[in-house]
């Protein structure tokens, strides 16, 4: 029941009811408060590493820090709750 907000840099394209002029300075702050160092994991590669995590509630940033070697990587899609949307609410 906790109101929140879904922003990152690659799918907001501004804030509803509001100018992009008006929008944009507030969506530049968050997407720069998201990435405090407080807020990040730096995961660090090795053989038999796995790294999973929830993408309605972390920002992922690739990195292609393991050169020369490889990586497989699976992609999974699991169904759960509805993300909490704005409009949801009464």
């Amino acid at each position: 029941g906790r109101r929140s907000l879904f922003v990152n840099s690659v799918n907001t394209i501004g804030l509803a009811g509001m100018h992009l002029e008006e929008s944009q300075p507030l969506l530049d702050y968050l997407y720069r408060h998201s990435q405090r160092p407080e807020f990040t994991c730096r995961f660090r590669w090795s053989a038999g590493a796995v790294a999973l995590w929830d993408n309605r509630c972390t920002q992922h940033r690739a990195l292609n820090d393991y050169h020369g070697h490889r990586r497989h990587m699976r992609r999974v899609l699991i169904a759960g709750d509805k993300p909490y949307l704005a409009q949801d609410t009464p």
